[in-house]
């Protein structure tokens, strides 16, 4: 019988995906999923120390046949609705994080936008505001 994932589980799985999506975890993804954890309430109750352990189970399940379907599956069915806007944004928080998203992280998030049926509109509103926060003054 597979391991019930929790909800914190679904939100850190979403933000590894992206991060592993073009093959490579930067260090400054790596750091942000940290931040994030630590500081966000959607993450209260979880204690940061798990993200290791939580990161290891979702790229054992990437790893398998058919693992990122598995994955977004996994996501979809563990988060309520009103999470995943919640998701997404961090996704694009992630992503976005090194100044600089390739083909993999795009089609990684337009397959998240996609399983967890989003709207057009609210993913461009969490797409312009990771913009927004990212741009540099100079």
């Amino acid at each position: 019988m597979a391991k019930q994932v929790t909800v914190h589980e679904a939100l850190i799985y979403v933000m590894v995906m992206i991060s592993a999506a073009d093959g490579k975890m930067p260090e400054i993804e790596l750091k942000r999923i940290g931040q994030m954890v630590s500081f966000l309430p959607v993450f209260d109750g979880f204690e940061p120390d798990g993200i290791i352990a939580v990161s290891r189970d979702i790229q054992e399940i990437l790893a398998g046949p058919e693992g990122m379907d598995i994955a977004l599956e996994i996501v979809k069915d563990t988060l309520p609705h009103r999470l995943h806007d919640t998701a997404y944004s961090l996704a694009v928080e992630i992503a976005t994080a090194d100044l600089h998203l390739d083909a993999t992280e795009i089609r990684f998030l337009q397959m998240l936008r996609a399983r967890l049926e989003l709207d057009k509109l609210t993913a461009a509103a969490i797409e312009r505001s990771a913009i927004a926060r990212f741009r540099r003054a100079g």
